[in-house]
């Protein structure tokens, strides 16, 4: 399991972070969220370049996600890892479901 943060840097571009709760102490803390909804993407699903739709969390449940980026960087999820997307503008991102199998993850928007 890991923490990731995507976000949208000064070019621009949306970017990956790795987070450690060692060096982001702030993890430990609750975060007030507004809700939680389940999706499952098909195998194979693409969603072509987006940004985040508001801050929230997508935890990888089962499957595989890969996230691509303008630089033509490709980042595999596996379950369990954890990606706080708070890209909401610039070029955003690409989203595939990988692997085998469908893709199962929980959404959970952060509290405006």
């Amino acid at each position: 399991m890991a923490v990731f943060r995507m976000y949208t840097g000064d070019d621009g571009h949306s970017h990956i972070e790795d987070q450690t709760v060692s060096s982001h102490p702030d993890l430990t803390t609750e975060q007030p969220t507004a809700h939680i909804a389940f999706r499952e993407l098909a195998a194979g699903a693409f969603m072509d370049w987006h940004n985040a739709p508001r801050r929230q969390y997508v935890i990888i449940l089962s499957g595989q996600m890969e996230i691509g980026l303008n630089d033509g960087t490709l980042r595999r999820f596996n379950p369990g890892d954890a990606i706080l997307a708070s890209d909401l503008t610039g070029s955003g991102h690409t989203t595939k479901s990988a692997g085998t199998g469908p893709a199962l993850v929980g959404v959970v928007p952060l509290a405006e």
